[in-house]
């Protein structure tokens, strides 16, 4: 196992020179993102950088898979629909494409994902363990798609998305390796290591956003990690959506306030919580490395408790997660800017 780790600063690497070139060629395609009444950021700045993490990690995969260090069907599933769905975003990024047919190639690729990873498995629900056959897999692919596109929503202000999965799959591969399952942990910590390269350019204040490409690519690769590690143990399911619990809940929250008020929610805005935080902060690094820490010294220790079996994996859930509800509701996420404006 430890052979392998060899690839955590080839993969680093190549992101962070990818990164460059990447820049460079958005720079050079006039592939910028202008800033306009419902922007978080000020400055013209250059888009697509994600794809970076896409090519660094594809890459990586077959290679673990060929040392026999994870199964092939991972690398299928992981990397096939990933791809499909950075391919959708990469498109996006250079045009439009209607919500609609992105939608559909989302659920195409979650249906992917699952079919190599074998779908859902038996869920642990205070002490009760639930199969819940093709309902299971139908809530899995809804909770893919549902990941993927939260986490495009949430890639709104510097190093916010590449914090979260930064912390997230570093968390999780802690929380194996503390259990005994170190052959399961290399997965995420390439997907951190493909993720580092990029932060360097895109942490406050960033240089390269990171774009659908990118951001989708985290929201399903993320979720399909999280699927996997159900079937290594029950609980590991919980330990990720605990560890999730920052940009689950501000989208989740945000998403049904716009959908109360009758809004299109797929229509640009700057009503989340983290976006509300960053104009009352004055800047956009308070706000992320304000995620950081809550990631670590908050949902990391419940995770663990939750990895360790001395708490139960919904009951986990809800104690990481109330703290989490209250400071988005005290920050009035998912409503107008100013009272009476209609968006």
């Amino acid at each position: 196992m430890g052979a392998v780790f060899w690839l955590l600063p080839l993969v680093f690497g190549a992101s962070f020179l990818l990164t460059w070139i990447l820049r460079h060629y958005a720079l050079r395609c006039d592939l910028i993102d202008v800033p306009n009444a419902r922007s978080s950021h000020v400055v013209p700045t250059p888009r697509g950088g994600g794809v970076a993490i896409v090519v660094s990690l594809v890459f990586a995969l077959p290679v673990i898979s060929w040392l026999g260090l994870i199964p092939w069907s991972a690398t299928w599933g992981l990397g096939g629909g990933g791809c499909g769905v950075a391919v959708i975003g990469f498109l996006d990024d250079h045009g439009h494409i209607p919500a609609r047919w992105r939608l559909l190639g989302h659920f195409s690729a979650a249906a992917w994902v699952l079919y190599w990873l074998g779908g859902l498995p038996s869920v642990e629900l205070f002490g009760l363990t639930l199969e819940l056959g093709w309902w299971g897999h139908a809530f899995a692919a809804i909770w893919l798609v549902w990941h993927l596109n939260l986490y495009n929503f949430m890639d709104g202000i510097d190093g916010i998305a590449s914090v979260e999965a930064l912390t997230v799959c570093l968390g999780a591969a802690s929380i194996y390796a503390l259990l005994g399952f170190s052959s399961d942990m290399l997965a995420p910590v390439l997907l951190a290591a493909a993720v580092a390269g990029f932060a360097v350019w895109n942490f406050p204040p960033a240089r390269i956003f990171m774009g659908d490409a990118g951001s989708g690519f985290l929201g399903i690769a993320i979720g399909a990690l999280s699927i996997q590690a159900a079937w290594v143990a029950p609980q590991l399911l919980w330990c990720w959506l605990i560890l999730l619990g920052v940009f689950i809940v501000d989208a989740t929250w945000t998403l049904v306030r716009r959908l109360l008020r009758g809004v299109k929610v797929y229509e640009a805005h700057r009503s989340h919580a983290y976006q509300i935080a960053s104009r009352r902060l004055g800047g956009h690094l308070p706000v992320t490395l304000g995620v950081l820490a809550v990631n670590v010294l908050w949902l990391l220790p419940i995770a663990l408790t939750v990895g360790f079996e001395r708490l139960d994996g919904a009951v986990g859930l809800v104690v990481a997660y109330a703290p989490l509800v209250w400071i988005v509701v005290r920050l009035k996420a998912g409503q107008p800017e100013q009272p009476g404006l209609k968006e």
